[in-house]
């Protein structure tokens, strides 16, 4: 297996790995605009030339940073694809000088398994700093920090924390 930075001719695959998973309501499909704008906070995961999964890393503030759009292959499954994304994600945040990583997920288990724990609290930013992400245009924070102008937490998932 191969952990390379996306590129732009890689969002149909991206796109391809979230289709089923938010047809079962676990991932969110976005637009390829989407993709596009973000698509520097990309890993692919390639195994003989095929993509088998993605993730994000969306840093939000200095010491801040989101998992998103983790997706594997169904047929990957089970095979470290996840694990090895994310293991990439939580260097690139240390390496940018993050601090802590979230996400909001319903694979509780594998995340504990790479050193995520529930958040207890919602918000675990300062005033002065929550007061800042406010100016945000960025769903995922609005979501985040549990804006009135989005529906709280819209898949039903848990927000879950790893300290780096």
């Amino acid at each position: 297996m191969v952990l390379r930075p996306a590129r732009t001719s890689d969002v149909q695959a991206i796109k391809s790995l979230v289709a089923p998973l938010a047809e079962r309501r676990i991932l969110i499909s976005k637009e390829s605009v989407t993709y596009f704008e973000a698509i520097q906070e990309f890993w692919i995961a390639e195994v003989d030339g095929e993509t088998v999964g993605c993730g994000a890393l969306h840093v939000m503030w200095e010491d801040l940073a989101e998992i998103r759009t983790l997706a594997t292959a169904d047929s990957w499954r089970g095979k470290g694809v996840g694990r090895a994304i994310v293991e990439k994600l939580l260097t690139n945040g240390r390496t940018l000088g993050v601090n802590r990583v979230f996400c909001l997920t319903f694979e509780v288990d594998f995340f504990i398994r790479n050193g995520f724990t529930v958040m207890a609290d919602q918000s675990p930013v300062d005033p002065d700093v929550y007061s800042e992400l406010l100016r945000s245009a960025d769903e995922g924070i609005a979501e985040f920090l549990d804006l009135a102008r989005v529906k709280p937490n819209t898949l039903g998932n848990t927000r879950m924390i790893c300290q780096l």
